[in-house]
Protein backbone atom coordinates (compact mmCIF):
# COMPACT_ATOMS: atom_id res chain seq x y z
CA UNK A 1 0.00 0.00 0.00
CA UNK A 2 1.17 3.51 -0.76
CA UNK A 3 2.00 5.35 2.51
CA UNK A 4 1.21 8.75 0.97
CA UNK A 5 -2.12 8.19 -0.90
CA UNK A 6 -3.42 5.20 1.04
CA UNK A 7 -4.04 3.24 -2.18
CA UNK A 8 -2.14 0.48 -3.87
CA UNK A 9 1.50 1.14 -4.57
CA UNK A 10 3.04 0.75 -8.00
CA UNK A 11 4.65 -2.54 -6.95
CA UNK A 12 1.29 -3.92 -5.77
CA UNK A 13 -0.35 -2.92 -9.03
CA UNK A 14 2.41 -4.58 -11.02
CA UNK A 15 2.02 -7.81 -9.05
CA UNK A 16 -1.78 -7.82 -9.54
CA UNK A 17 -1.45 -7.21 -13.27
CA UNK A 18 1.10 -10.00 -13.56
CA UNK A 19 -1.22 -12.35 -11.65
CA UNK A 20 -4.20 -11.48 -13.90
CA UNK A 21 -2.14 -12.06 -17.04
CA UNK A 22 -0.97 -15.42 -15.69
CA UNK A 23 -4.49 -16.45 -14.82
CA UNK A 24 -5.80 -15.57 -18.29
CA UNK A 25 -2.99 -17.48 -19.95
CA UNK A 26 -3.81 -20.58 -17.92
CA UNK A 27 -7.55 -20.33 -18.79
CA UNK A 28 -6.85 -19.78 -22.46
CA UNK A 29 -4.51 -22.75 -22.57
CA UNK A 30 -7.05 -24.94 -20.80
CA UNK A 31 -10.00 -23.87 -23.04
CA UNK A 32 -7.98 -24.30 -26.21
CA UNK A 33 -7.05 -27.79 -25.10
CA UNK A 34 -10.70 -28.78 -24.58
CA UNK A 35 -11.78 -27.30 -27.91
CA UNK A 36 -9.10 -29.29 -29.67
CA UNK A 37 -10.35 -32.42 -27.91
CA UNK A 38 -13.93 -31.75 -29.09
CA UNK A 39 -12.85 -31.20 -32.67
CA UNK A 40 -10.86 -34.42 -32.61
CA UNK A 41 -13.91 -36.26 -31.28
CA UNK A 42 -16.16 -34.95 -34.07
CA UNK A 43 -13.61 -35.95 -36.70
CA UNK A 44 -13.66 -39.46 -35.34
CA UNK A 45 -17.47 -39.44 -35.41
CA UNK A 46 -17.45 -38.19 -38.99
CA UNK A 47 -15.36 -41.14 -40.01
CA UNK A 48 -17.55 -43.58 -38.10
CA UNK A 49 -20.93 -42.37 -39.46
CA UNK A 50 -19.85 -41.33 -42.87
CA UNK A 51 -23.34 -41.58 -44.26
CA UNK A 52 -26.17 -39.54 -45.53
CA UNK A 53 -26.57 -37.58 -42.31
CA UNK A 54 -22.92 -36.30 -42.46
CA UNK A 55 -23.98 -32.85 -43.55
CA UNK A 56 -26.57 -32.79 -40.80
CA UNK A 57 -24.01 -33.57 -38.14
CA UNK A 58 -21.69 -30.88 -39.44
CA UNK A 59 -24.52 -28.37 -39.38
CA UNK A 60 -25.31 -29.34 -35.83
CA UNK A 61 -21.64 -28.86 -34.85
CA UNK A 62 -21.48 -25.43 -36.47
CA UNK A 63 -24.76 -24.40 -34.83
CA UNK A 64 -23.47 -25.58 -31.44
CA UNK A 65 -20.28 -23.61 -31.87
CA UNK A 66 -22.21 -20.42 -32.76
CA UNK A 67 -24.56 -20.76 -29.79
CA UNK A 68 -21.98 -21.53 -27.01
CA UNK A 69 -21.20 -18.59 -24.66
CA UNK A 70 -17.95 -16.58 -24.91
CA UNK A 71 -15.02 -17.33 -22.60
CA UNK A 72 -13.07 -14.98 -20.43
CA UNK A 73 -10.71 -13.96 -23.21
CA UNK A 74 -13.39 -13.87 -25.91
CA UNK A 75 -12.86 -17.52 -26.90
CA UNK A 76 -16.00 -19.51 -27.32
CA UNK A 77 -16.58 -22.45 -25.02
CA UNK A 78 -18.01 -25.63 -26.59
CA UNK A 79 -21.12 -27.03 -24.93
CA UNK A 80 -19.23 -30.28 -24.54
CA UNK A 81 -17.13 -28.62 -21.75
CA UNK A 82 -19.99 -27.46 -19.59
CA UNK A 83 -19.49 -30.39 -17.27
CA UNK A 84 -15.90 -30.79 -15.96
CA UNK A 85 -14.79 -33.49 -13.58
CA UNK A 86 -13.28 -32.73 -10.16
CA UNK A 87 -10.00 -34.27 -11.23
CA UNK A 88 -9.72 -31.88 -14.15
CA UNK A 89 -10.47 -28.88 -11.93
CA UNK A 90 -7.76 -29.98 -9.50
CA UNK A 91 -5.30 -30.20 -12.37
CA UNK A 92 -6.35 -26.73 -13.51
CA UNK A 93 -5.85 -25.15 -10.07
CA UNK A 94 -2.60 -26.98 -9.51
CA UNK A 95 -1.25 -25.78 -12.85
CA UNK A 96 -2.28 -22.20 -12.06
CA UNK A 97 -0.72 -22.25 -8.57
CA UNK A 98 2.54 -23.70 -9.89
CA UNK A 99 2.72 -21.02 -12.52
CA UNK A 100 1.98 -18.28 -10.00
CA UNK A 101 4.59 -19.58 -7.53
CA UNK A 102 7.28 -19.96 -10.18
CA UNK A 103 6.53 -16.51 -11.57
CA UNK A 104 6.86 -14.69 -8.26
CA UNK A 105 9.85 -16.76 -7.14
CA UNK A 106 11.64 -15.82 -10.31
CA UNK A 107 10.46 -12.21 -9.98
CA UNK A 108 11.84 -11.68 -6.47
CA UNK A 109 15.01 -13.61 -7.22
CA UNK A 110 15.70 -11.40 -10.24
CA UNK A 111 14.90 -8.30 -8.17
CA UNK A 112 17.42 -9.35 -5.49
CA UNK A 113 20.10 -10.11 -8.08
CA UNK A 114 19.49 -6.76 -9.73
CA UNK A 115 19.83 -4.90 -6.40
CA UNK A 116 23.12 -6.65 -5.53
CA UNK A 117 24.44 -5.98 -9.03
CA UNK A 118 23.56 -2.28 -8.76
CA UNK A 119 25.37 -1.97 -5.42
CA UNK A 120 28.46 -3.65 -6.82
CA UNK A 121 28.45 -1.41 -9.88
CA UNK A 122 28.03 1.65 -7.63
CA UNK A 123 31.01 0.64 -5.44
CA UNK A 124 33.15 -0.04 -8.51
CA UNK A 125 32.26 3.35 -10.00
CA UNK A 126 33.03 5.20 -6.74
CA UNK A 127 36.42 3.49 -6.46
CA UNK A 128 37.19 4.26 -10.10
CA UNK A 129 36.24 7.93 -9.63
CA UNK A 130 38.43 8.16 -6.51
CA UNK A 131 41.44 6.69 -8.30
CA UNK A 132 40.85 8.95 -11.28
CA UNK A 133 40.71 12.04 -9.04
CA UNK A 134 43.90 11.06 -7.22
CA UNK A 135 45.75 10.34 -10.45
CA UNK A 136 44.41 13.48 -12.09
CA UNK A 137 44.87 16.10 -9.37
CA UNK A 138 47.69 15.00 -7.05
CA UNK A 139 50.92 16.90 -7.72
CA UNK A 140 49.54 18.93 -10.66
CA UNK A 141 48.94 22.63 -11.15
CA UNK A 142 45.45 24.04 -11.88
CA UNK A 143 46.42 24.64 -15.54
CA UNK A 144 47.47 21.01 -15.98
CA UNK A 145 44.31 19.81 -14.33
CA UNK A 146 42.19 22.00 -16.59
CA UNK A 147 43.98 20.60 -19.65
CA UNK A 148 43.35 17.02 -18.50
CA UNK A 149 39.68 17.71 -17.75
CA UNK A 150 39.00 18.90 -21.26
CA UNK A 151 35.68 20.72 -21.21
CA UNK A 152 35.74 21.45 -17.44
CA UNK A 153 36.47 25.02 -16.46
CA UNK A 154 39.72 26.20 -14.90
CA UNK A 155 37.83 27.12 -11.74
CA UNK A 156 36.66 23.56 -11.33
CA UNK A 157 40.23 22.41 -11.88
CA UNK A 158 41.45 24.75 -9.12
CA UNK A 159 38.80 23.43 -6.76
CA UNK A 160 39.76 19.86 -7.57
CA UNK A 161 43.45 20.57 -7.01
CA UNK A 162 42.66 22.36 -3.76
CA UNK A 163 40.64 19.41 -2.49
CA UNK A 164 43.38 17.01 -3.54
CA UNK A 165 46.01 19.06 -1.67
CA UNK A 166 43.86 19.18 1.44
CA UNK A 167 43.34 15.44 1.29
CA UNK A 168 47.04 14.81 0.76
CA UNK A 169 48.04 17.09 3.65
CA UNK A 170 45.44 15.50 5.92
CA UNK A 171 46.82 12.06 5.14
CA UNK A 172 50.40 13.20 5.72
CA UNK A 173 49.42 14.85 8.99
CA UNK A 174 47.61 11.71 10.13
CA UNK A 175 50.68 9.59 9.31
CA UNK A 176 52.97 12.05 11.10
CA UNK A 177 50.70 12.09 14.16
CA UNK A 178 50.71 8.31 14.21
CA UNK A 179 54.50 8.20 14.02
CA UNK A 180 54.80 10.80 16.78
CA UNK A 181 52.51 8.80 19.05
CA UNK A 182 54.70 5.75 18.55
CA UNK A 183 57.83 7.78 19.39
CA UNK A 184 56.41 9.39 22.55
CA UNK A 185 57.38 6.45 24.83
CA UNK A 186 60.87 6.40 23.30
CA UNK A 187 61.42 10.13 23.81
CA UNK A 188 59.97 9.92 27.31
CA UNK A 189 62.40 7.14 28.19
CA UNK A 190 65.32 9.08 26.73
CA UNK A 191 64.29 12.23 28.64
CA UNK A 192 64.04 10.35 31.94
CA UNK A 193 67.40 8.67 31.35
CA UNK A 194 69.12 11.95 30.47
CA UNK A 195 67.58 13.64 33.51
CA UNK A 196 68.89 10.94 35.83
CA UNK A 197 72.32 11.05 34.23
CA UNK A 198 72.42 14.84 34.54
CA UNK A 199 71.43 14.74 38.21
CA UNK A 200 74.13 12.14 38.90
CA UNK A 201 77.02 13.31 36.71
CA UNK A 202 76.50 17.05 36.10
CA UNK A 203 79.46 17.84 38.36
CA UNK A 204 81.77 16.11 35.87
CA UNK A 205 80.66 18.69 33.28
CA UNK A 206 80.75 21.83 35.39
CA UNK A 207 83.80 21.15 37.58
CA UNK A 208 86.32 21.43 34.67
CA UNK A 209 84.62 24.65 33.63
CA UNK A 210 84.83 26.02 37.16
CA UNK A 211 88.55 25.21 37.22
CA UNK A 212 89.10 28.02 34.68
CA UNK A 213 86.56 30.44 36.15
CA UNK A 214 86.89 32.39 39.35
CA UNK A 215 85.56 29.95 41.99
CA UNK A 216 85.40 32.54 44.78
CA UNK A 217 83.43 35.75 45.17
CA UNK A 218 86.19 38.01 43.78
CA UNK A 219 86.26 38.86 40.06
CA UNK A 220 89.00 37.16 38.05
CA UNK A 221 92.35 38.98 38.11
CA UNK A 222 91.51 41.09 41.17
CA UNK A 223 93.83 39.16 43.55
CA UNK A 224 97.52 39.85 43.07
CA UNK A 225 100.64 38.48 44.71
CA UNK A 226 102.61 40.52 47.24
CA UNK A 227 106.33 40.62 47.89
CA UNK A 228 106.99 38.06 50.64
CA UNK A 229 110.17 39.85 51.63
CA UNK A 230 108.24 42.86 52.88
CA UNK A 231 108.42 42.88 56.67
CA UNK A 232 104.88 44.25 57.05
CA UNK A 233 102.72 41.16 57.43
CA UNK A 234 99.86 42.57 59.48
CA UNK A 235 96.38 42.08 57.92
CA UNK A 236 92.76 42.08 59.04
CA UNK A 237 91.55 39.66 61.68
CA UNK A 238 89.52 37.63 59.14
CA UNK A 239 91.01 34.18 58.60
CA UNK A 240 91.26 33.27 54.93
CA UNK A 241 93.20 31.43 52.20
CA UNK A 242 94.33 33.34 49.11
CA UNK A 243 95.68 31.78 45.89
CA UNK A 244 96.33 34.57 43.36
CA UNK A 245 96.92 32.29 40.37
CA UNK A 246 93.47 30.69 40.80
CA UNK A 247 91.78 33.90 41.96
CA UNK A 248 90.78 32.12 45.18
CA UNK A 249 89.95 34.23 48.24
CA UNK A 250 88.00 32.00 50.64
CA UNK A 251 87.26 31.95 54.38
CA UNK A 252 89.43 29.50 56.36
CA UNK A 253 87.68 27.79 59.29
CA UNK A 254 89.76 26.86 62.36
CA UNK A 255 88.90 24.86 65.44
CA UNK A 256 86.72 22.29 63.63
CA UNK A 257 86.58 18.68 64.87
CA UNK A 258 86.76 15.79 62.42
CA UNK A 259 83.03 15.13 62.69
CA UNK A 260 82.26 18.71 61.64
CA UNK A 261 84.60 18.98 58.63
CA UNK A 262 81.96 18.18 55.98
CA UNK A 263 79.51 20.76 57.32
CA UNK A 264 82.25 23.40 57.70
CA UNK A 265 83.25 23.02 54.02
CA UNK A 266 79.88 24.57 53.14
CA UNK A 267 81.26 27.80 54.63
CA UNK A 268 84.69 27.79 52.94
CA UNK A 269 87.81 25.67 53.50
CA UNK A 270 88.70 23.87 56.76
CA UNK A 271 91.78 23.36 58.93
CA UNK A 272 92.03 19.54 59.20
CA UNK A 273 93.92 18.24 62.30
CA UNK A 274 95.04 14.72 63.10
CA UNK A 275 97.82 13.41 65.36
CA UNK A 276 101.10 14.03 63.51
CA UNK A 277 99.60 16.68 61.21
CA UNK A 278 98.09 19.22 63.56
CA UNK A 279 100.20 22.40 62.99
CA UNK A 280 98.76 25.90 62.74
CA UNK A 281 100.23 28.55 60.41
CA UNK A 282 103.76 29.45 61.60
CA UNK A 283 104.27 26.16 63.53
CA UNK A 284 106.75 23.44 62.64
CA UNK A 285 104.83 20.55 61.12
CA UNK A 286 102.13 20.07 58.49
CA UNK A 287 99.26 22.58 58.33
CA UNK A 288 96.44 20.74 56.40
CA UNK A 289 93.59 22.56 54.62
CA UNK A 290 90.57 20.71 53.12
CA UNK A 291 88.20 21.99 50.39
CA UNK A 292 85.71 20.72 47.79
CA UNK A 293 86.61 20.46 44.09
CA UNK A 294 83.16 19.58 42.70
CA UNK A 295 79.48 19.44 43.57
CA UNK A 296 76.08 19.25 41.93
CA UNK A 297 75.17 22.37 39.99
CA UNK A 298 71.86 22.61 41.85
CA UNK A 299 73.61 22.43 45.25
CA UNK A 300 73.31 25.49 47.47
CA UNK A 301 76.96 25.30 48.59
CA UNK A 302 78.71 28.33 47.06
CA UNK A 303 82.15 26.79 47.79
CA UNK A 304 81.57 23.42 46.04
CA UNK A 305 84.11 24.31 43.29
CA UNK A 306 86.58 26.26 45.42
CA UNK A 307 89.49 23.80 44.92
CA UNK A 308 88.58 22.71 41.36
CA UNK A 309 91.66 24.47 39.96
CA UNK A 310 94.31 23.07 42.32
CA UNK A 311 95.67 20.80 39.57
CA UNK A 312 96.68 23.95 37.64
CA UNK A 313 99.19 24.97 40.34
CA UNK A 314 102.88 24.50 39.59
CA UNK A 315 106.02 24.40 41.68
CA UNK A 316 106.93 27.94 42.78
CA UNK A 317 103.36 29.32 42.82
CA UNK A 318 102.60 31.57 45.81
CA UNK A 319 99.64 31.37 48.20
CA UNK A 320 98.73 33.21 51.44
CA UNK A 321 97.03 32.39 54.72
CA UNK A 322 95.61 35.13 56.97
CA UNK A 323 95.58 33.91 60.55
CA UNK A 324 95.38 35.92 63.78
CA UNK A 325 95.85 39.18 61.80
CA UNK A 326 99.10 37.88 60.25
CA UNK A 327 99.82 37.06 56.62
CA UNK A 328 101.69 33.78 56.10
CA UNK A 329 103.21 33.25 52.69
CA UNK A 330 103.73 29.76 51.19
CA UNK A 331 105.45 28.54 48.02
CA UNK A 332 104.42 25.30 46.30
CA UNK A 333 107.12 22.60 46.33
CA UNK A 334 105.36 19.42 45.13
CA UNK A 335 102.09 17.57 44.55
CA UNK A 336 100.91 13.98 44.70
CA UNK A 337 97.77 11.85 44.28
CA UNK A 338 96.74 9.37 46.98
CA UNK A 339 93.84 7.08 47.82
CA UNK A 340 91.27 8.27 50.40
CA UNK A 341 92.53 5.73 52.95
CA UNK A 342 96.14 6.90 52.77
CA UNK A 343 95.69 9.36 55.63
CA UNK A 344 99.25 8.71 56.81
CA UNK A 345 100.54 10.64 53.76
CA UNK A 346 99.60 13.81 55.66
CA UNK A 347 102.01 13.02 58.49
CA UNK A 348 105.34 14.48 57.40
CA UNK A 349 108.53 14.37 59.48
CA UNK A 350 109.88 17.93 59.05
CA UNK A 351 111.62 20.76 60.91
CA UNK A 352 109.85 23.43 58.81
CA UNK A 353 106.38 24.98 58.75
CA UNK A 354 104.54 23.29 55.86
CA UNK A 355 101.06 23.57 54.35
CA UNK A 356 99.17 20.85 52.44
CA UNK A 357 96.01 21.56 50.44
CA UNK A 358 93.74 18.52 49.98
CA UNK A 359 90.82 18.01 47.57
CA UNK A 360 89.08 15.25 45.60
CA UNK A 361 90.41 14.12 42.23
CA UNK A 362 89.73 13.54 39.30
CA UNK A 363 87.38 16.46 38.90
CA UNK A 364 83.74 15.54 39.42
CA UNK A 365 84.55 12.40 41.43
CA UNK A 366 85.71 11.40 44.93
CA UNK A 367 87.82 8.46 43.80
CA UNK A 368 91.24 9.83 44.89
CA UNK A 369 92.79 12.85 46.61
CA UNK A 370 95.10 15.54 45.23
CA UNK A 371 97.74 16.94 47.65
CA UNK A 372 99.51 20.27 47.09
CA UNK A 373 102.57 20.68 49.36
CA UNK A 374 103.99 24.14 50.11
CA UNK A 375 106.68 25.63 52.42
CA UNK A 376 106.30 28.77 54.50
CA UNK A 377 108.61 31.55 53.28
CA UNK A 378 107.23 34.44 55.32
CA UNK A 379 107.41 35.35 58.16
CA UNK A 380 110.80 33.95 59.13
CA UNK A 381 110.73 30.35 60.27
CA UNK A 382 113.61 30.77 62.75
CA UNK A 383 111.24 31.42 65.61
CA UNK A 384 108.64 28.81 64.62
CA UNK A 385 107.41 26.60 67.46
CA UNK A 386 106.58 22.91 67.23
CA UNK A 387 103.02 21.77 66.58
CA UNK A 388 100.80 20.57 69.41
CA UNK A 389 99.79 16.95 69.50
CA UNK A 390 96.07 16.07 69.35
CA UNK A 391 94.09 12.99 70.22
CA UNK A 392 92.64 12.56 66.70
CA UNK A 393 94.11 9.40 65.14
CA UNK A 394 92.49 8.47 61.82
CA UNK A 395 95.13 6.42 60.08
CA UNK A 396 92.54 3.70 59.42
CA UNK A 397 89.77 6.06 58.24
CA UNK A 398 89.14 7.88 54.94
CA UNK A 399 89.76 11.51 54.11
CA UNK A 400 86.70 13.77 53.64
CA UNK A 401 85.16 13.82 50.17
CA UNK A 402 82.98 15.94 47.93
CA UNK A 403 79.26 16.28 48.54
CA UNK A 404 77.24 13.09 48.02
CA UNK A 405 75.85 12.41 44.56
CA UNK A 406 72.18 11.70 43.90
CA UNK A 407 72.67 7.93 44.04
CA UNK A 408 74.77 8.23 47.20
CA UNK A 409 71.97 10.12 48.95
CA UNK A 410 69.38 7.57 47.78
CA UNK A 411 71.57 4.69 48.97
CA UNK A 412 72.13 6.27 52.38
CA UNK A 413 68.41 7.01 52.72
CA UNK A 414 67.46 3.42 51.85
CA UNK A 415 69.98 1.82 54.19
CA UNK A 416 69.68 4.40 56.98
CA UNK A 417 73.30 5.47 56.75
CA UNK A 418 74.50 8.79 58.17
Amino acid sequence: MDSKTGGLSSDDKQRMAAAEIARRKVLLAYEQKEVNKAAEFIKKQDKAIYSSNLSQNRSALESAQQQRPSGVLGTSVTPVLKTVSNEEWKKYHTAWQDYYQKYYSEYYLNAAKEYVAKQQVKAIREEAVKREVEQTYTGKTPAEIAHNMGSDSEEQAKQGAFKARIQEKAMERAKMTSRRKKLIPVFAGIAVTLTILFLQYNRMIFAPIAAYVSPGDSPAGEISAVDPTVTLTKVSAENKLIIPKLNVDVPLNFGIGLDGVMEAMNRGVVHYRINGASAFPGEVGNFVVMGHSAGDIYSGNQYKFIFSGLERLEVGDIMYVHYNSTRYTYKMVSNEIIWPTEVSKLIINTDKPLMTLVTCWPLGTSRQRLLIHAEQISPSTEEAVAQEEVDEVVTEAELPQNEDTLFDRIRKWLFGEG
